[in-house]
């Protein structure tokens, strides 16, 4: 993984300084509120519902064991005892106190971690795939990329003030499993036909209020004009983006008001001025930043194990963990461990203190110290010999850390909602459980398949509820929480936003309604078939009519698990 040089350490050691005496002088009373908040977004902190909240980034969602150590540290020390992971691939934390912050931030930068750029109208954590390096269906790993975008994007003095916050997301998988059609600018890797390895450029994605796919902006652009290319788009977002509304400020809404096409010229027009300046990417910077990512040291003898073909067939519940929590890997004898942070009693995303540390042990024992948290909020131990399954999983299982879910039902993204949230409407985790609870029957969750749920309390869809399989959408209706549900969404190469189902519903009702939801799909799907590919076949008017019809509605002949 990346390691910092003089320069990136003595960048976050300055401004760890800064903001320590900036918080000095706001507790003190020489700053005002007003004066103060643009500071602290800056450095990531929120003043939260209860108390503030501090986000870390996680550049790619990439750890190391001891950072994963730090993170748990702080949790214990500064917090309540956990973190939660996000979306964006960091790490949240709701309770420190104002005071601790500067600390808090002085122990991050000792392991070359910071809150920079977390937060506030400029460039956010770059992300990409959580099985970036290691997976099978991966033309190149993009995270040299990502690395070479976090640094030509952190504290980059045009772009410290855009109209609105600004996403980026890169993958090198033939499968989208970044979601990156719903990013501001979204860059996928790809070969032309000249056997040449650039990117397909994708611009004006994103979620919240309006949702909007990206749009294809470039098909291929060479690697040596990346950061010329992206510097190009954000100029002329921050040029025309709209500053006069929070609302309709996002590039995505200046993408569909010009049209693509329009929006396109613009770029290509500003690239012409810039393309070949020093923002020209060399090959021997590519090659300098992607020695950081080279694979560790893989034994060679790792594909010759039998035993665990032996556990696999004698142990039922690991069989079961292996075929929902493990994935494929580059490396002969080697597996990728999706650890689940789902477990039915946990809100979608926590993890303890004690469960990192737990993590970050078994990474240096079995997975050559490296961490990743995914863009579903799970963690992955990304290089395991599957010889060592059955001893982490039995680790992970004594944890809490084995719930064998990885794209079922109760795999939910979620967002803190109320419980945490200032701008929340509604309640995300408190309905996350309650799915849990109800649906608590691994034979059915693993007979139904994959099925994304998303959940958000509110329309800034921090949950990703319009990409969902089924999204769910907190509301507040004159001081009653209320819900609103989508179907077929998808985040991934088949992206598309949700359809409405219909009028909200209560808050008591909401996992009945899913009960129903999953009701109609049993009822119609055929043989194996996903929920979303019954969904695209039958469209929405069976499950609008069942989730909607009145108490004396005909029951389908099928047994119903909405009551279960």
């Amino acid at each position: 993984m990346y390691q910092y040089d003089k320069y990136d350490q003595t960048l976050v050691d300055e401004r760890v300084a800064q903001f320590r005496d900036q918080t000095r002088r706001f507790l003190a009373g020489e700053l005002s509120e007003d004066e103060f908040r643009p500071l602290r977004l800056m450095n990531g902190l929120y003043l939260q519902r209860y108390a503030p909240m501090l986000r870390v980034s996680i550049p790619y969602g990439l750890l190391s064991s001891t950072q994963l150590r730090m993170l748990a540290h702080i949790a214990r020390t500064y917090d309540k005892g956990s973190g939660h992971f996000s979306t964006r691939q960091n790490i949240q934390y709701n309770w420190p106190r104002l005071e601790d912050a500067p600390e808090i931030l002085a122990e991050l930068a000792t392991v070359q971690m910071h809150a920079i750029q977390t937060s506030g109208n400029c460039i956010r954590n770059i992300t990409s795939d959580q099985f970036a390096g290691i997976a099978r269906d991966e033309l190149e790993d993009p995270r040299p990329y990502c690395e070479i975008i976090r640094q030509w994007s952190t504290l980059h003095p045009e772009f410290s003030y855009l109209p609105r916050k600004f996403k980026i997301a890169v993958s090198g998988a033939s499968h989208d499993r970044a979601a990156v059609q719903v990013h501001d600018i979204g860059l996928y890797l790809v070969r032309n036909e000249q056997g040449e390895t650039g990117f397909r450029v994708l611009a004006g994605g994103g979620l919240g209020r309006t949702p909007y796919i990206g749009s294809q902006i470039r098909d291929f652009l060479e690697k040596q004009h990346l950061l010329s290319y992206l510097e190009a788009i954000v100029r002329i977002y921050n040029r025309y983006g709209r500053r006069d509304n929070k609302y309709k400020a996002r590039i995505k809404i200046l993408v569909h008001s010009l049209g693509a096409e329009k929006f396109r010229d613009k770029v290509e027009a500003e690239w012409a001025h810039i393309r070949d300046s020093s923002l020209l990417l060399e090959q021997k910077e590519i090659d300098r930043v992607r020695a950081f990512f080279t694979a560790p040291a893989y034994d060679p003898a790792a594909g010759m194990d039998t035993s665990f073909a032996d556990q696999y067939k004698t142990s039922p519940a690991f069989t079961t963990w292996v075929n929902r929590n493990v994935k494929g890997h580059k490396a002969a004898g080697y597996r990728a461990v999706v650890v689940s942070l789902k477990a039915p009693a946990n809100p979608p995303g926590d993890a303890s203190h004690k469960q990192m540390d737990v993590i970050a042990d078994l990474a240096d024992r079995y997975s050559h110290s490296e961490v990743i948290v995914t863009h579903d909020q799970n963690l992955v131990l990304p290089h395991v010999k599957q010889a060592d399954l059955y001893a982490v999983w039995q680790v992970l299982r004594e944890n809490e850390l084995a719930t064998p879910n990885i794209g079922l039902l109760t795999d939910i993204i979620c967002c803190p909602g109320l419980d945490y949230c200032s701008l929340a409407e509604a309640g995300s985790i408190p309905i996350a459980r309650e799915i849990n609870r109800r649906f608590d029957d691994l034979d059915y969750l693993h007979d139904i398949g994959d099925i994304k749920i998303k959940m958000s309390g509110c329309v800034n869809a921090c949950g990703h509820h319009h990409v969902g399989h089924i999204g769910i959408l907190g509301v507040d209706k004159k001081g009653r929480e209320v819900y609103q549900l989508t179907l077929g969404g998808s985040a991934e190469n088949d992206a598309c936003i949700g359809d409405r189902l219909g009028p909200a519903i209560d808050k008591d009702d909401v996992v009945d309604a899913i009960g129903k939801i999953l009701d109609v799909y049993v009822e119609y799907r055929q043989e194996a078939e996903r929920f979303i590919d019954t969904y695209r076949r039958i469209g929405i008017e069976p499950f609008k009519e069942r989730v909607y019809a009145s108490k004396t509605a005909v029951q389908p002949k099928v047994a119903s698990y909405a009551g279960h």
